[in-house]
């Protein structure tokens, strides 16, 4: 039986403008089990960003609670984040966020570098990871010799490197063209079917479509969580979740 790598309970964060206070999620409760494909879509301020740095470890919420592979990490200070956020943790962000300087297999070597893996085993898991997206025969090329699909793809083989239990990907299409959108769209697939757990930030309905689950955020809830026919499960369909009605905005 899967287990929840994400569970969160009644999660919520506000932000500080002065005097002002800003809740931008509003009491999310939701779990995402080992394997799941999930896509997370939302309008602009619907908080999906922010959950998404939230699930992500790069900010911590207000209240409520999240249990990342069954550890608490609600409370944790930034030191400690860091550290969950490198040995558990994978981004791909829409920006490839290569160093133009270093060759693809270098780039994807810099997780492990800061995890302090020796170099010899560095450069053998890098390799391993390029060969994984289909990279083989461009790991000495530097960014600026690579394509756009392929620097993402240089960008996945780096979040994977370090084998982590949870993938993030925001926007992971949003600077490629529709065919080679589509091509990065099947490796995530790819990595679905080898049972990785992804989480990916899209405002494309498309892009979505090719999850296996859509949660869609609205005004700082779960307006909806749509499950598809697949690997994990039945069809379901399920509306208005953690008790609050498809639609509803602010209090």
């Amino acid at each position: 039986m899967p287990h929840p790598v994400v569970l969160l309970e009644n999660l919520t964060k506000t932000y500080a403008l002065g005097e002002l206070r800003i809740p931008v999620l509003k009491g999310i409760s939701l779990s995402i089990i080992e394997g799941e494909f999930v896509a997370i879509m939302g309008a602009s301020g619907s908080g999906k960003s922010t959950l998404m740095n939230v699930l992500g470890c790069l900010d911590s919420p207000s209240g409520g609670r999240y249990l990342l592979a069954g550890s608490d990490v609600t409370h944790l200070d930034q030191r400690t984040l860091a550290r969950v956020r490198n040995r558990s943790i994978g981004f791909v962000f829409q920006q490839f966020n290569l160093l133009p300087r270093h060759s693809a297999v270098e780039n994807v070597e810099l997780p492990l570098l800061y995890a302090g893996v020796p170099a010899k085993e560095r450069r053998l898991r890098a390799r391993r990871a390029l060969e994984r997206v289909g990279l083989a025969n461009r790991m000495d090329h530097r960014p600026h010799q690579l394509s756009g699909g392929q620097q993402q793809r240089v960008a996945i083989a780096r979040a994977l490197v370090g084998e982590p239990q949870l993938v993030f990907a925001d926007e992971p299409t949003g600077n490629l063209d529709s065919q080679t959108g589509a091509a990065v769209m099947e490796i995530f697939l790819a990595l679905e079917r080898e049972g990785l757990t992804i989480v990916l930030v899209t405002h494309e309905a498309d892009v979505a479509a090719r999850a296996a689950r859509t949660i869609t955020l609205r005004d700082g809830y779960v307006a909806s969580d749509r499950r598809r026919r697949g690997r994990l499960g039945s069809l379901r369909d399920a509306d208005a979740t953690d008790g609050v009605p498809a639609g509803r905005g602010a209090p």
